[in-house]
């Protein structure tokens, strides 16, 4: 069976004839890629709906030799996974755009791959192209994934090379906007719990906090890793205090750790802010469930994710995308700062 007979009596070819468009441009509308015009995007559009045209997955990946399937990789442990609103976001952004194209997702939850597994698997053509979010500077096989298909990155690479695809916020210019909200408002002994300093987005936080506070001509009154987790920012903010070391505010370079931190200090009878001022990182739906409302920075997550996938399809379809794509970040006020 050919696979014009596996789609069906109407080919690709008639519906670029009939919409008066090339092959290339009807398979970047079926694939949901963007580098289409709006005029030609409409012209397909009609030409698909009047002559009835519905793509085959099986004929078009038999004809191609593509899989039309796109991994999205996570190189953490399903516990934070599962418990970081982040990666919700994320996620659902990617499916939304996913959902839009011939594609599908496969989700590889791999915080760490010492018997090549997921290499193995990524590298053998199970799929078109990855996603990889979440990375250290212990993930080593990332690179091995990156030689083998097209990867779009979720935030800095570890090891960035000009070849590299990624979405990513300005986190060292979020961190010192949190850090500043704290000295406008009067804190002068501002500690901060960070990510993990294995990861670009711990790193460029920190980087953020000891800009302002040099700026500002102010010391440093503790730097602690939460290691992006509650109970890790439970701990920091405990090291924090019996440090002994003054402290008035807290910049916290997630939201998760700003909860066990909020928890430490209702604990231990000290009042937000009046006492110790807290500012968050993500506004997340954690912002608003805390006691008292947290002042975060935003991220775009969704849009992150969205961003991401239709970065990937893009260059699945032969696109030639910006190599850096930057977010907005915003800081929203509420009641912890």
């Amino acid at each position: 069976m050919g696979t014009d007979e596996l789609r069906g009596t109407v080919t690709i070819e008639e519906v670029a004839a009939a919409a008066g468009v090339s092959r290339s441009t009807v398979s970047r509308v079926v694939n949901g890629s963007t580098a289409v015009s709006p005029a030609a995007l409409d012209a397909v559009n009609r030409a698909i709906a009047e002559l009835n045209y519905v793509p085959n997955r099986a004929a078009r990946s038999l004809a191609s030799r593509q899989t039309l399937a796109i991994a999205l990789v996570v190189p953490e442990d399903t516990t934070r996974f599962f418990g970081d609103p982040f990666f919700a976001a994320v996620v659902s952004g990617i499916n939304a755009r996913i959902n839009r194209s011939d594609y599908v997702l496969n989700l590889i939850i791999a915080s760490d791959d010492p018997r090549d597994k997921t290499t193995s698997y990524l590298r053998s053509g199970a799929v078109d192209g990855a996603i990889i979010v979440s990375h250290h500077t212990s993930d080593t096989f990332i690179d091995r994934i990156a030689a083998a298909v097209p990867v779009v990155y979720g935030g800095r690479p570890v090891r960035e090379r000009e070849r590299d695809y990624y979405v990513d916020v300005d986190n060292v210019a979020a961190g010192r906007s949190a850090t500043q909200h704290l000295i406008d408002s009067g804190r002068r002994r501002i500690a901060t719990i960070t990510g993990p300093l294995t990861m670009p987005a711990g790193v460029d936080r920190l980087q953020g906090y000891r800009d302002a506070l040099a700026a500002a001509g102010l010391a440093e009154a503790g730097v602690e890793d939460g290691g992006f987790t509650p109970d890790g920012g439970a701990r920091a903010m405990t090291r924090i205090l019996e440090s002994g070391a003054p402290v008035d505010g807290v910049f916290v370079a997630s939201d998760l750790m700003a909860r066990g931190a909020l928890t430490v200090l209702a604990r231990a009878g000290i009042r937000v802010p009046d006492d110790i001022a807290i500012v968050g990182f993500d506004d997340s739906p954690v912002a608003t469930t805390v006691t008292p409302a947290l002042t975060t920075v935003r991220q775009p997550s969704y849009a992150q994710g969205e961003r991401m996938a239709s970065i990937l399809l893009d260059l699945l379809n032969g696109g030639r995308p910006q190599h850096v794509t930057m977010l907005d970040t915003e800081l929203v006020v509420r009641d912890s700062a």
